[in-house]
C-alpha cells in the first residue's frame, strides 16, 4: 500500500488537485490536465485498476497537505478536524501556547465566528472536496441511480458513496448548530454530480435522507468486499457510519443498535487490550496493524509529511510542535473524572509542569525519543476503531430502552478498563447515560470522537483549570462558538447559497 500511495503521487495528482487550486470554489471550467468522469468511466472500461487508482486518491485526500484549500500548519485533512473537534469540545485543553498555533482560532472561537476566516473556509472546503472527488467515481460507474452489474463495479461504487457520506456527516456535525432543531431549515447544498454549479442549500431532512441513501446503498454493495488494506471502506466501516448519521438524529437508536451489532460481528479487528501496547498502558496508537483498528492508512516516509501533520501537532516524541511548546493535553476535570485504577490514567503525564497531562503514553512515535530527531512522519494515522461501534451500540441500547443490555455490555468493556464495575448496576436513565458518555470520552480522547458525542448527547462541558484559554468556561453543544459558518468564499461564489431548494 505504501508504494501504491507513492505511485499515486507521481501519477494522479493532476487528476485531482489540478481541479480546485484556486480560491474560486465553484469555477466550473477547471484549468489543467484534469480528466472528465467520461473519460475516466471509459479508463476504467479498458482498465479496472485505473478506478482502483482512483478510489486511492479520494483516501489520499484525507491525510494529504493542502486539501483544505488553505495550506500552512493547519491544513493536513481528516485528522486535523479531529483535533479542531476535540478542542471545541474542551476535551483537549490547549495547556502551553509558544507559537500560538489553535489559541486564538480555536480555543478562543474567533474561526468558528467569523465566517471571513480562512480556518473556517478549511472545513467547507476539505469535505466538498472529498465529495466532489466522490462525485467522479460515482459518475464515471454510471451516475449515483446506476446499479452496477459487476462485483468490482459495485465495490468501488460502494466505497464512493460512502466517502460521500462521509463528507456530508461531517459537515453536518461541523456546520449545524443543532439537527433537531434545524430539520426543516436550509442549511447544506446537496451535490450529486462532479463540480459545483451553485447549488441552493437544502434542509438538514433531506442532507439526512441523503447521506442514509447513500450509505444504505454502500453497505448492499460491500458486502462479501475485501479489502487490500484498511485504508479502504469495507462494509463494517459503511455499517458504522451510518449509525453515526442515524445516532446523531437522536431518534432512529434501534437501527443504531442493529447496524452496529452487525459491524461488530462482521470486523476482522477486535478489541485493544493491555497486550496491544507497552507496559499495559494501551498507548502507541502508531500501527495500522494494531488489533483494534478498523479504518486507518499506513504512512511512510515516501509520503513526507513531517511537522504539518496530527503527529507533528499532537505527539511529543515527534520533532514539531507539541514537543516544543504548543501542548495539548487531557482537560483536567475529564482526566479526575477517571476511577483511580482507570488503566487509561497511565496514558497521561500525571506530573505537574510544562507536560501535565500531556498524552505521552497513549499517542507517540515508535522511537519514543523525547522532542524527536526525524521532521519526517512515519507513524500511521487512525479513523476508526473497534471500540466505536461497541461503545455506540451500547449507548444505542441505553437510548433506546433496552438498559438490561447496556449495562451488561457497559460492565464488559469498563472491566477491560478498571476494576470494579460493580457501581454500573445502579445506574439508570440519565445517570447511566452520562456514565457511557464518560467512557466514550475517556476512550475515545485525542480521536476526534469527542465532538460528535458531545452533540449525540446534547451536552454541556466546562473547561477544565489546565486551558490556557477560558478556564472554567461552561458551553452546551449548540453554542455557536462550536460550530463553523459558510464561508465568506462560498457566499461570494454562490449566488444561490441564500436559497432553499
Amino acid at each position: 500500500m505504501k508504494n501504491n500511495f507513492k505511485i499515486l503521487f507521481g501519477t494522479l495528482s493532476v487528476l485531482f488537485f489540478a481541479t480546485s487550486c484556486e480560491q474560486e470554489f465553484l469555477d466550473q471550467t477547471p484549468t489543467g490536465a484534469v480528466i472528465t468522469s467520461e473519460q475516466l468511466g471509459e479508463g476504467i472500461e479498458l482498465n479496472p485498476k485505473l478506478g482502483e487508482a482512483t478510489l486511492t486518491g479520494l483516501y489520499a485526500t484525507m491525510f494529504t497537505t493542502g486539501t483544505g484549500g488553505i495550506g500552512g500548519a493547519y491544513d493536513f485533512g481528516h485528522k486535523a478536524h479531529d483535533i479542531w473537534g476535540d478542542m471545541l469540545s474542551g476535551d483537549m485543553a490547549l495547556t502551553l501556547s509558544t507559537y500560538g498555533w489553535y489559541r486564538s482560532d480555536i480555543t478562543e472561537f474567533q474561526a468558528p465566528t467569523d465566517f471571513t476566516r480562512s480556518n473556517n473556509y478549511m472545513v467547507w472546503r476539505y469535505h466538498f472536496r472529498i465529495i466532489n472527488l466522490a462525485n467522479l467515481v460515482i459518475e464515471s460507474l454510471g451516475g449515483s441511480d446506476f446499479v452496477p452489474e459487476s462485483q468490482d463495479a459495485k465495490n468501488s461504487m460502494g466505497q464512493a458513496l460512502a466517502m460521500r457520506a462521509y463528507g456530508y456527516f461531517y459537515l453536518s456535525q461541523y456546520m449545524i448548530n443543532d439537527v433537531e432543531a434545524s430539520w426543516q431549515s436550509a442549511t447544506l447544498p446537496i451535490y450529486t454530480t462532479p463540480g459545483f454549479e451553485g447549488a441552493a442549500r437544502s434542509t438538514t431532512k433531506e442532507v439526512y435522507e441523503f447521506m442514509e441513501n447513500d450509505l444504505t446503498k454502500a453497505i448492499e454493495y460491500l458486502d462479501g468486499y475485501s479489502r487490500p488494506t484498511k485504508t479502504q471502506i469495507d462494509k463494517p466501516i459503511a455499517q458504522t457510519l451510518l449509525a453515526y448519521v442515524l445516532g446523531s438524529r437522536r431518534d432512529r437508536w434501534s437501527d443504531v443498535v442493529s447496524l452496529t451489532t452487525s459491524a461488530l460481528a462482521g470486523s476482522s479487528a477486535s478489541p485493544m487490550t493491555t497486550d496491544d501496547s507497552i507496559n499495559g498502558i494501551l498507548g502507541g496508537f502508531n500501527d495500522v496493524n494494531s488489533q483494534s483498528w478498523m479504518w486507518g492508512v499506513d504512512l511512510n516516509a515516501d509520503i513526507g509529511l513531517g511537522l504539518t501533520s496530527w503527529w507533528g501537532k499532537m505527539d511529543y516524541f515527534s520533532y514539531s510542535y507539541a514537543a516544543y511548546g504548543d501542548n495539548k493535553g487531557m482537560d483536567s476535570g475529564l482526566y479526575e473524572s477517571m476511577k483511580p485504577d482507570d488503566v487509561r490514567r497511565g496514558q497521561f503525564y500525571n506530573v505537574p509542569g510544562r507536560n501535565y497531562l500531556q498524552p505521552l503514553f497513549k499517542f507517540y512515535d515508535s522511537d519514543r525519543v523525547p522532542q524527536g530527531t526525524s521532521t519526517i512522519v512515519k507513524a500511521d494515522y487512525i479513523y476508526m476503531r473497534y471500540e466505536e461501534p461497541m461503545l455506540l451500540r451500547i449507548e444505542a441500547l441505553a437510548q433506546s430502552g433496552q438498559e438490561g443490555q447496556a449495562k451488561s455490555s457497559l460492565k464488559d468493556f469498563v472491566a477491560t478498563r478498571v476494576s470494579d464495575t460493580s457501581y454500573i448496576d445502579a445506574l439508570s436513565g440519565a445517570a447511566l447515560l452520562n456514565e457511557i458518555q464518560l467512557q466514550t470520552r475517556l476512550e475515545f480522547w485525542g480521536e476526534g470522537k469527542s465532538y460528535l458525542a458531545m452533540k449525540r448527547f446534547k451536552s454541556t462541558y466546562t473547561r477544565g483549570d489546565n486551558h490556557v484559554s477560558f478556564p472554567g468556561t461552561t458551553y452546551s453543544y449548540n453554542d455557536e462558538r462550536l460550530t463553523f459558518e459558510i464561508p465568506l468564499q462560498e457566499i461570494q461564489n454562490n449566488l444561490n447559497i441564500n436559497d432553499q431548494n
